[in-house]
């Protein structure tokens, strides 16, 4: 079970996305209401158009919402402007891309010390909290490697110690095993579990059904909205993979 202390990190409530094409009027999330608590490992599932990589712009505060409210850490980021939002991503959330999305010119360590760089904090105290967080995900020998010399798995690897190193509140992953052969999506998810078992909260969104039971909350959506949410083991999925 997820060790949660009954923190709520994450609260929307009746928010809806609408966008404007032409003449039509498109509700990407339509009237979304969800809690996520502290240490929750989370994954959303929908088809291409379900509403699911919608919620997960406005989660990780890259959208707003139309209507409605979102609340991460107690603050109401609907009434945030475009810097106020910057610094959130910043400090409080983690991303993890299915491209990676690393520059292929720095090493895996100045990839890593990235989003430190919008701190204040110094040079040499970047390198050692890149260096902490590359040892933490298993790559403390890969330190000085570019992206070009190393596997996929190697480069997911540091874009997760990219997304962890300012120690962020939600750990949002963008279907992190998309680019990734079945051996090496496994090497990840058991990542994900010591990243969570240590307390990290993640939210992981995915299509594939063998990756999604690795969480232990499974959130189903359709035309914007949530139709299903619960604990994994009583997803239908799961009970289909596992024989139940």
């Amino acid at each position: 079970m997820s060790k949660t202390n009954g923190e709520m990190i994450i609260r929307l409530k009746d928010v809806k996305r609408i966008y404007k094409v032409g003449v039509e009027h498109i509700h990407a999330l339509d009237g979304v209401s969800l809690d996520v608590a502290k240490n929750e490992y989370v994954a959303v599932m929908g088809h291409s158009g379900s509403g699911k990589s919608t919620l997960m712009n406005l989660v990780g505060c890259l959208d707003v919402a139309t209507e409605g409210a979102y609340e991460l850490n107690g603050q109401d980021t609907t009434k945030m402007g475009g810097s106020d939002l910057a610094r959130v991503r910043n400090e409080q959330i983690g991303f993890v891309f299915q491209s990676f999305e690393l520059l292929p010119k720095l090493n895996a360590q100045k990839n890593v010390e990235l989003p430190l760089i919008y701190s204040k904090i110094g040079w040499l105290t970047r390198a050692k909290l890149a260096k902490k967080t590359l040892h933490r995900v298993g790559l403390g020998e890969r330190i000085k490697h570019r992206p070009n010399q190393m596997s996929g798995g190697e480069k997911q690897r540091v874009a997760i110690a990219r997304a962890l190193v300012c120690n962020p509140s939600i750990l949002l992953a963008d279907e992190p095993t998309g680019n990734l052969d079945t051996q090496t999506s496994g090497e990840i998810m058991e990542l994900f579990a010591e990243l969570h078992n240590d307390g990290q909260t993640i939210i992981m969104v995915t299509h594939e059904a063998d990756i999604a039971r690795h969480a232990k909350r499974i959130i189903r959506m359709s035309d914007g909205k949530i139709y299903s949410d619960l604990p994994t083991g009583q997803d239908p999925a799961y009970k289909e993979i596992n024989g139940c």
